[in-house]
């Protein structure tokens, strides 16, 4: 699944689609496609893991699930787009995403201040609504787009190994100088994968994510599939601490990735 990093750069590599005019509409979407017909392009913006563009009125959504994709000024081969948008100087495909119009204009529909990589995001707020849920597990705390939208997996592994927690330490848990490192590092982390995405690197920079022996202490890292989003966790049972809380909370109810 795309991870907010990579999201802002398809924002980036479609920005020359501002002010264009969606001449043509192909795919295999079940959405009104003739509604795209002739309609200018407002803005390309992104929020967390879905890609949106402004028109008149309404909102092209993008969500690219687990295994979506897209080509610009390109067709994959032996692929149906699910949609295809063609414009005077180009042309832009989605493949195996889900796509939803949303009626009205963006910034009354999303609160940028929960998306990790905007200029808007408010790092006092994340910490209060963590408080806020102290049996939360830390592993589904980091995938919760209501509360950190564009983290994903990797981000996940890697900031819990960064920040030496343990995947299924209870946010309520965690000590002060803790629960501030997460949220810290949640955003400070997005932005080193996208510049190392954007240099082709980002995969020699995880430590944990995919890998099967800790890079500090030389044991074997532990692969489970942990929490209530039982994506898949890498960690180091020694490196990492589990913070538990004391007298049990109540039970936590995992907001939805985003869908």
């Amino acid at each position: 699944m795309p991870e907010g990093p990579s999201i802002v750069i398809l924002r980036e590599e479609t920005a020359r689609f501002v002010g264009e005019t969606i001449l043509h509409v192909e795919g295999n979407t079940t959405q009104d496609k003739a509604r795209l017909v002739g309609q200018p392009v407002l803005d390309m913006r992104s929020w967390g893991k879905h890609f949106l563009v402004q028109l008149p009125g309404f909102v092209l959504r993008i969500h690219f699930l687990l295994f979506g994709s897209y080509s610009i000024d390109a067709r994959k081969e032996n692929r149906s787009p699910r949609l295809s948008l063609g414009f005077a100087n180009g042309e832009l495909n989605f493949y195996a995403c889900s796509v939803q119009f949303l009626e009205g204009r963006l910034d009354d529909l999303y609160d940028w201040r929960t998306d990790v990589m905007a200029d808007q995001w408010d790092a006092a707020a994340a910490r209060r609504k963590l408080r806020e849920r102290p049996a939360l597990l830390a592993c589904d705390a980091l995938l919760d787009q209501t509360l950190f939208a564009g983290s994903g997996n990797i981000i996940k592994n890697e900031v819990l190994f960064r920040i030496r927690v343990h995947p299924l330490s209870q946010v309520g848990a965690l000590p002060p100088v803790k629960l501030r490192a997460l949220v810290e590092q949640v955003r400070q982390y997005s932005f080193e994968f996208l510049a190392w995405k954007k240099a082709f690197v980002l995969k020699r920079h995880w430590l944990v994510h995919t890998r099967t022996v800790c890079p500090h202490c030389r044991i074997p890292l532990v692969k489970e599939y942990l929490g209530k989003t039982r994506r898949r966790s890498f960690f180091c049972e020694r490196c990492q601490k589990l913070y538990r809380l004391a007298v049990p909370a109540d039970s936590d109810v995992v907001g939805p990735e985003g869908g």
